[in-house]
């Protein structure tokens, strides 16, 4: 913990009006020494209740709370994830995303307030705490995790709360921890930290039990690697993913029951809710495999894994991040064109694809065709047959040699 001579001034805290959050307020004051407190909420697509109930507890705190809307940059950043195909451990990131977008709005309103330093309720056990600090720590001001630096637990909290007769709801304020924004919803916690467990349908809310409705078509439109339309209908990035959330959801598509493992080493069962990511993903992925090259698309699996790494560790605005994004966008020159993908039983399945820049001629390829083109006949793959694994054939026949020669010396050695 600073000394106290550095804690003068005001301190902007990342404020959702949850438990953690709320005993920050008085905390950063009595154990921190600040003068004042502000609390900033970002929008980033989560439900108007959310907002709500910030606004009352912010009100009753006595707290001035920014509301920062940035939908619209986390929106840009999750079609940049489309583009670079980006999944960490199955789940298309939209926890991780979110939380370089919230702190740089943060950062933002403490500058523009003169704050003298940041504060969130990130635990010492999650990632968050992580994603958060890599951005306020490239600033002149102090950074803080009260909830972490004085080793609280919910149960104390709870404690102080009551104590100081803070406006917080009894209990652990619900069975599980959530967590919603446009690109995914979280559920945590309780029974499901159980790896054994079998989660019942009560923990969706995006997701329709699969298999309830006939099979949907919808055809998603690209430019440049990025989704612009669906069902011919443009649309900006934060309407065409809550439309696709809902389109698909009904469906009960996107749904990730995984064990995610943490930066810090830890463990941890998840349980993700991502309509629109799974659309939009199986639908680029498949405009690629029509318009990229092999190489392009070998040498991009290795690109697209990296930025999803970095993304993961909210590192979105190191060098090497940046470096990653120079060659993806340079792939996605070409990355224009239509794919239809069929909504059925909780899957997304890309079932059709066109596009100007299709690296595919169905002349070239189709068996009803005895050449390949004017100048390629088949019967010069006859060639290429016999040079194909020619170098491996050779190995083997030394190696078989070299064992025989080996055999054959050690029988005439016993002798």
């Amino acid at each position: 913990m600073p000394e106290p001579n550095d804690t003068e001034g005001t301190v902007a805290l990342a404020f959702s009006g949850g438990l953690d959050t709320t005993v920050c307020v008085p905390l950063l004051k009595e154990e921190y020494g600040y003068d004042d407190v502000i609390g900033v909420t970002v929008d980033v697509g989560q439900p108007e209740e959310e907002f709500e109930e910030a606004e009352e507890t912010a009100e009753a705190l006595g707290l001035d709370n920014y509301v920062v809307d940035a939908k619209d940059e986390f929106a840009d950043l999750c079609l940049d994830a489309v583009k670079a195909n980006a999944t960490y451990q199955g789940y298309p990131l939209g926890t991780a995303l979110a939380r370089p977008v919230i702190a740089e709005a943060i950062l933002e309103v403490a500058e523009e307030q003169g704050c003298t330093a940041l504060a969130h309720g990130c635990t010492g056990k999650g990632n968050d705490q992580l994603r958060f600090e890599t951005v306020w720590r490239d600033s002149e001001l102090n950074v803080h995790a009260p909830v972490r630096e004085l080793g609280l637990t919910r149960e104390w909290e709870q404690e102080y709360a009551d104590e100081k007769d803070l406006p917080v709801e009894g209990g652990d304020g619900g069975r599980w921890s959530i967590d919603t924004n446009l690109w995914s919803r979280s559920v945590e916690g309780s029974e499901l930290e159980d790896p054994a467990h079998v989660p019942g349908e009560e923990i969706y809310d995006w997701t329709e039990t699969p298999g309830g409705k006939d099979a949907e078509l919808v055809e998603i439109e690209f430019e440049q690697g990025e989704a612009v339309a669906v069902d011919g209908e443009e649309m900006d990035a934060v309407s065409l993913i809550g439309h696709l959330n809902d389109l698909a959801g009904a469906h009960g598509v996107g749904r990730t029951d995984t064990m995610e493992d943490r930066m810090l080493g830890l463990k941890v069962r998840e349980n993700y809710e991502h309509p629109a990511a799974t659309v939009l993903l199986a639908a680029h992925e498949a405009l690629e495999g029509l318009v990229l090259t092999k190489e392009e698309r070998s040498f991009k699996q290795g690109i697209d894994q990296e930025w999803a790494e970095k993304g993961y560790q909210g590192l979105v605005n190191a060098p090497l991040f940046r470096a990653l994004e120079g060659f993806i966008d340079e792939t996605q020159t070409r990355v224009t064109g239509t794919v239809t993908v069929k909504l059925q039983g909780g899957q997304a399945r890309p079932v059709g694809r066109e596009s100007p820049y299709a690296c595919y001629a169905e002349g070239h390829a189709s068996f009803n065709t005895e050449d390949v083109t004017d100048d390629i006949e088949q019967g010069d793959a006859t060639g290429v047959a016999k040079y194909h694994g020619f170098q491996e054939r050779l190995a083997n026949k030394v190696s078989e040699a070299a064992d025989a020669e080996t055999a054959n010396k050690a029988v005439s050695d016993d002798d």
